[in-house]
């Protein structure tokens, strides 16, 4: 993932997460993250992996190729 798609993604994790009223530290808890590696995420500083991204939206409650399609 090149930087522009890494920040494109925290952006679109970012607009998620507060869609749903959570704060980065309720989000990360619910998937077993630590609060500074969302926050990475979502400042395009840190690239997830799939696994990552499957259980962010999981908790998000939204697909996975919903995601990626609003990164695109």
């Amino acid at each position: 993932m090149n930087q522009k798609l890494a920040r494109r993604f925290g952006e679109v994790l970012r607009k998620f997460r507060t869609d749903r009223d959570l704060s980065q530290e309720q989000l990360a808890l619910s998937v077993g993250l630590d609060r500074t590696f969302v926050s990475m995420l979502e400042r395009g500083v840190r690239q997830p992996t799939l696994e990552t991204i499957f259980r962010l939206c999981k908790e998000l409650q939204t697909k996975p190729s919903e995601m990626i399609r609003r990164v695109e």
